[in-house]
């Protein structure tokens, strides 16, 4: 653990580093999120420095929603709420609570590490919530096991993801192959709301087999999953001499991915490595009640999700 730099505490927090087998992952305080992964020397995370914030998002817990509410106003048990727009520009509540909250941790061993962040309630969301994400690595890669509970009277409404970008030695997002297993995607409007959907068959959004990005730009919403044997599905990137890849697995909780392939970044960023995030619900979840969970007083949820260097699970 380090969590001094130069005397002062890192923009991000305390760091705490987990490592097995050649795996190595840096979790933080602030957002409770992923900084760094790697395998063997090699990093799959496109992440940032100790004294960083994290750009983009990179590496943050979202919940107790993902991507977009629309007005940051929905209707839960017949009352209305009203979320601060935290996308001002788009007039949009977006990616929960907890990204910019101090998590602590309550559990920790050489490879492993357990964060837990209590979230009051508070307006837009009068819930107050307990989450806990417990990171660990060993020879199948990084694994994270999210747990939320409601730990309040009422009952509520959540949703969850998380933001890893993921990057591929030596290849840009132009130089990458993707697989998604999805057959359809969310359509959107000029706020990156949904406003219907398509299937991905024989457009340039179909991944369901493995296909080289190029040009093609991607801050989609895919659905529909095609799951694995497990009721999971996995997101799969690769160089196109095959020489290096990574996936990003899910159980069978997660029945969206969402994949930005980082064209609104700046700097070196821009395209240098692509957003691959398993959601539970789809955007403005909230408003349209689609997969949406509702936890009932004292009631936790359980979800597994993970990187696995070389595709694998």
């Amino acid at each position: 653990m380090d969590n001094q730099l130069n005397g002062t505490a890192p923009l991000s927090g305390t760091q705490w580093t987990i490592s097995s087998g050649g795996h190595e992952a840096t979790l933080v305080e602030i957002g409770g999120g992923l900084r760094a992964y790697r395998a063997d020397g090699v990093d799959y995370v496109d992440g940032y420095g100790a004294d960083e914030l994290p750009v983009g998002c990179a590496g943050q817990i979202l919940a107790p929603w993902p991507n977009r509410i629309r007005d940051g106003r929905y209707t839960f048990a017949g009352e209305p709420q009203q979320l601060s727009l935290t996308e001002p520009a788009r007039h949009n509540a977006i990616h929960g609570l907890v990204n910019w909250q101090p998590w602590r941790a309550v559990e920790q061993s050489a490879d492993a590490v357990t964060l837990e962040c209590p979230m009051p309630a508070q307006p837009g969301y009068p819930w107050p919530l307990r989450l806990r994400t417990t990171w660990r690595v060993g020879d199948g890669g990084l694994r994270a096991e999210q747990e939320i509970t409601n730990v309040g009277h009422k009952s509520c409404p959540i949703g969850f993801s998380v933001h890893p970008y993921l990057s591929l030695p030596g290849a840009r997002v132009d130089d990458m192959v993707l697989k998604v297993p999805a057959r359809s995607r969310l359509l959107v409007d000029s706020r990156l709301l949904p406003i219907g959907a398509a299937k991905v068959a024989g457009t340039r959004f179909d991944f369901t087999e493995p296909k080289k990005i190029g040009a093609g730009v991607l801050d989609t919403a895919f659905g529909d999953v095609e799951r694995d044997a497990d009721g999971g599905s996995r997101v799969e990137l690769s160089t196109v001499d095959g020489r290096h890849s990574v996936s990003v697995w899910a159980d069978e909780l997660f029945g969206w991915w969402q994949v930005f392939t980082s064209d609104t970044l700046t700097g070196d960023r821009l395209r240098r490595s692509i957003a691959i995030e398993p959601m539970t619900c789809p955007p403005d979840a909230f408003r349209s009640g689609r997969d949406l969970t509702v936890l009932e007083p004292g009631e936790t949820w359980r979800a597994t999700w993970g990187i696995t260097p070389g595709g694998g699970r």
